[in-house]
Protein backbone atom coordinates (compact mmCIF):
# COMPACT_ATOMS: atom_id res chain seq x y z
CA UNK A 1 0.00 0.00 0.00
CA UNK A 2 2.84 2.38 0.86
CA UNK A 3 4.56 1.58 -2.44
CA UNK A 4 1.36 2.29 -4.38
CA UNK A 5 0.92 5.71 -2.75
CA UNK A 6 4.61 6.50 -3.25
CA UNK A 7 4.36 5.75 -6.97
CA UNK A 8 1.14 7.76 -7.25
CA UNK A 9 2.75 10.67 -5.39
CA UNK A 10 5.76 10.62 -7.72
CA UNK A 11 3.55 10.58 -10.82
CA UNK A 12 1.34 13.37 -9.44
CA UNK A 13 4.43 15.45 -8.61
CA UNK A 14 5.81 15.09 -12.12
CA UNK A 15 2.42 15.93 -13.64
CA UNK A 16 2.13 19.01 -11.40
CA UNK A 17 5.49 20.26 -12.65
CA UNK A 18 4.47 19.79 -16.27
CA UNK A 19 1.01 21.33 -15.80
CA UNK A 20 2.29 24.40 -13.96
CA UNK A 21 4.90 24.99 -16.65
CA UNK A 22 2.20 24.76 -19.33
CA UNK A 23 0.21 27.66 -17.85
CA UNK A 24 0.32 31.00 -19.55
CA UNK A 25 2.45 33.65 -17.87
CA UNK A 26 0.42 36.51 -16.38
CA UNK A 27 2.98 39.21 -15.93
CA UNK A 28 6.62 40.09 -15.90
CA UNK A 29 8.95 37.54 -14.50
CA UNK A 30 10.62 34.36 -15.58
CA UNK A 31 7.91 33.47 -18.10
CA UNK A 32 8.53 36.72 -20.01
CA UNK A 33 12.29 36.25 -19.84
CA UNK A 34 12.03 32.96 -21.72
CA UNK A 35 9.64 34.15 -24.43
CA UNK A 36 6.32 33.93 -22.60
CA UNK A 37 5.49 37.53 -23.47
CA UNK A 38 5.15 36.75 -27.16
CA UNK A 39 1.76 35.05 -26.80
CA UNK A 40 0.36 37.63 -24.37
CA UNK A 41 -1.47 39.45 -27.18
CA UNK A 42 -4.13 36.71 -27.32
CA UNK A 43 -5.87 38.03 -24.22
CA UNK A 44 -8.67 36.43 -22.29
CA UNK A 45 -8.95 32.97 -20.88
CA UNK A 46 -9.58 30.27 -23.46
CA UNK A 47 -11.38 26.99 -22.95
CA UNK A 48 -8.04 25.18 -23.06
CA UNK A 49 -6.66 27.39 -20.28
CA UNK A 50 -9.72 26.78 -18.09
CA UNK A 51 -9.48 23.02 -18.67
CA UNK A 52 -5.78 23.16 -17.83
CA UNK A 53 -6.68 24.93 -14.57
CA UNK A 54 -9.23 22.23 -13.70
CA UNK A 55 -6.78 19.41 -14.45
CA UNK A 56 -4.09 21.12 -12.37
CA UNK A 57 -6.44 21.47 -9.39
CA UNK A 58 -7.49 17.82 -9.73
CA UNK A 59 -3.88 16.62 -9.77
CA UNK A 60 -3.11 18.89 -6.80
CA UNK A 61 -5.95 17.27 -4.82
CA UNK A 62 -4.59 13.80 -5.66
CA UNK A 63 -1.11 14.99 -4.58
CA UNK A 64 -2.38 16.23 -1.20
CA UNK A 65 -4.41 13.05 -0.58
CA UNK A 66 -1.31 10.94 -1.32
CA UNK A 67 0.76 12.94 1.16
CA UNK A 68 -1.84 12.53 3.92
CA UNK A 69 -2.29 8.83 3.15
CA UNK A 70 1.46 8.20 3.19
CA UNK A 71 1.81 10.11 6.45
CA UNK A 72 -0.93 8.06 8.09
CA UNK A 73 0.37 4.76 6.71
CA UNK A 74 3.93 5.47 7.82
CA UNK A 75 2.75 6.54 11.27
CA UNK A 76 0.66 3.37 11.70
CA UNK A 77 3.40 1.07 10.42
CA UNK A 78 6.07 2.37 12.81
Amino acid sequence: MIVMFSILLTLASLMMIVLVLMHKGRGGGLSDMFGGGISSSLGGSSVAERNLDRITVGIAVIWVVCIFALGLLLKVSS
